[in-house]
């Protein structure tokens, strides 16, 4: 017999068990319910970018995965037949640098040392970016935090598969980063709070004594661990472990190799300056990211095994970044630099392919060198590229397809694939257009409605009895003719002269005065030009006026 105090426990239970055999856990992105398990593109020019160019190729697709690479392959029943004829299929384009898919700001710029705050438990998985890149072939993307510190934020790798939940976006098996800036951003050269005062540091020298400090701060914090764990294997009894801290976990895995570090720069100064930090406490540097001064110290960068994020040909936009030449990647890359073309922006996502092929005019690299720029490289960099980078067999099925070489001007994405399943496809993007359209415009019509607000039916008011007549008799009419006593108006003082009156000014009355609302700029003449000499005149005078010179 059941005990009826147990009756709610035991139904939640039923519920539980029903939602378990009747609803669907989330499946893998790779082997969701609308992506065929088989899929093979052929006819295609395939540039493997690992082992050169197939002309009418085929790739099969297995659950997401690469299966098989070559001329002729032989179609497996009930697979969806991808028919790529004169167009082009490239590994899927891999961005180190961006910021999109963040909710809200990307910089913790309260303190310099910011390593407690997370990109990853800030994702957006319908951040409109995500679509807009995809469209233009990038699958992977290397999620940074800002670079208002010296050591900023966790990072995370992310892939672009737009339509799944935040928890889908990260990158299976990507190890971890964390950001760290040097020069005018951490020292905020172009940046103050009106009323709130400079945060340390200031220099380029304090940029320095943070970054070190906080890794003495790591290095003892992971001693005290060691040690308590140590005693603990020891056998020892009722030991009090070491108080943890949230900002030096992050940076103990960076000594301990298990996060990378990939660092904001532009000088060579400050590019060494990290080298030498980083050597005397025993850890790599990932990636130098922007480093528009590589080029001068490359042999260095290319010794310490660390990789170049650098722009296309962006340069002088600010005083760091004068010495810049868009001869950069390809002398890194000659010097044995892995370099790789970042986007640091969501539009210039959007055509990463063609940021890669200035490197074949700025610089001649050849044509597969500069597809790796932004394929098998940035892989390296992130340590995903026995993942993706690639077309080769056992390799994560990100592709993406294009009508002209990706090189080219011309070339336009047409298909975008992650784990094998499309994400992004012209032409039913331009197929749905018409039917966006139209709800949009619904949209549109139904909150403009919810906004405009009915006329209000003004009521007659109900006259109320006066009290200072007696009960029964009704109060006197005011005749037409009656009029109140005229009240007294105060007597006027007299305004202050204008600027006019003052200084017989032409085109401006005496009766304006500064202080008075017919002296705004609204109210005196205007020259048409920049620089007139009446605007400038009369900011003077008006200067001059508050300091009571006039």
């Amino acid at each position: 017999m059941l005990n009826p105090n147990r009756l709610p426990v035991t139904f939640l239970c039923l519920v539980y068990l029903l939602y378990l055999v009747y609803v669907p856990l989330p499946a893998h992105a790779a082997t969701a319910p609308d992506t065929p398990a088989v899929i093979l593109i052929q006819n295609a020019t395939v540039l493997t970018v690992s082992h050169g160019t197939i002309e009418h190729g085929s790739i099969l697709i297995k659950d997401g995965k690469i299966a098989e690479v070559g001329l002729s392959i032989k179609p497996p029943k009930d697979a969806q037949i991808i028919d790529a004829n004169g167009q082009y299929v490239m590994p899927g384009i891999i961005d180190c640098h961006s910021h999109i898919a963040v909710d809200g700001s990307v910089n913790e710029g309260s303190v310099s040392v910011s390593s407690m705050a997370n990109i990853a438990e800030v994702l957006d998985p319908d951040d409109i970016d995500i679509y807009r890149d995809l469209a233009g072939g990038v699958t992977t993307s290397n999620i940074l935090h800002g670079s208002a510190n010296s050591i900023g934020g966790q990072t995370v790798v992310i892939k672009l598969r737009w339509s799944q939940p935040a928890a889908r976006l990260p990158f299976e098996g990507a190890l971890p980063g964390i950001k760290f800036a040097l020069g005018e951003n951490p020292k905020r050269s172009n940046f103050s709070i009106p009323g709130q005062p400079k945060r340390y540091p200031a220099t380029r020298m304090g940029v320095e004594e943070t970054i070190r400090g906080a890794f003495v701060e790591a290095r003892d914090y992971k001693k005290a661990w060691d040690d308590y764990k140590k005693r603990v294997a020891a056998g020892e009894k009722n030991l009090i472990p070491p108080r943890r801290d949230l900002r030096l976990d992050p940076l103990v895995e960076v000594l301990e190799g298990r996060r990378y570090v990939h660092s904001h720069c532009y000088r060579e100064d400050e590019i060494l300056m990290l080298l030498r930090v980083a050597k005397e406490f025993g850890f790599k540097v990932r990636t130098f990211q922007h480093v528009l001064e590589g080029y001068k110290v490359a042999d260095e960068i290319a010794a310490a095994g660390t990789g170049a994020s650098t722009f296309s040909d962006w340069w002088a936009y600010k005083v760091e970044a004068y010495d810049a030449i868009p001869y950069n990647a390809a002398i890194m890359t000659r010097r044995g630099v892995v370099v790789s073309i970042n986007s640091d922006d969501a539009e210039e996502a959007t055509h990463l392919n063609q940021e890669a092929a200035k490197a074949m005019r700025y610089g001649g690299l050849s044509h597969d060198e500069a597809l790796k720029l932004v394929t098998l490289n940035p892989a390296i960099q992130l340590g995903i590229d026995k993942r993706v980078g690639s077309i080769d067999v056992g390799k994560d099925a990100d592709l993406v397809i294009y009508n002209h070489d990706p090189l080219s001007a011309y070339a336009v994405v047409q298909k975008t694939l992650i784990d094998g399943r499309v994400y992004f496809d012209r032409q039913r993007d331009i197929a749905g257009r018409p039917e966006r359209e139209k709800e949009k415009k619904a949209l549109l019509e139904k909150e403009k409605k919810s906004t405009e607000k009915k006329p209000e039916e003004k009521k007659p008011e109900a006259k109320k009895p006066d009290g200072n007549v007696p009960a029964g008799q009704k109060s006197a009419e005011k005749k037409p003719d009656e009029k109140k006593p005229e009240e007294k108006k105060p007597e006027e003082k007299p305004k202050p002269p204008g600027v006019a009156a003052v200084l017989n000014l032409p085109g401006i009355s005496a009766a304006t005065s500064l202080g008075s609302p017919a002296a705004s700029d609204s109210a005196i003449p205007r020259d048409s030009s920049n620089s007139s000499p009446l605007r400038d005149f009369r900011a003077r005078a008006r200067s001059s006026f508050l300091r009571g010179a006039l």
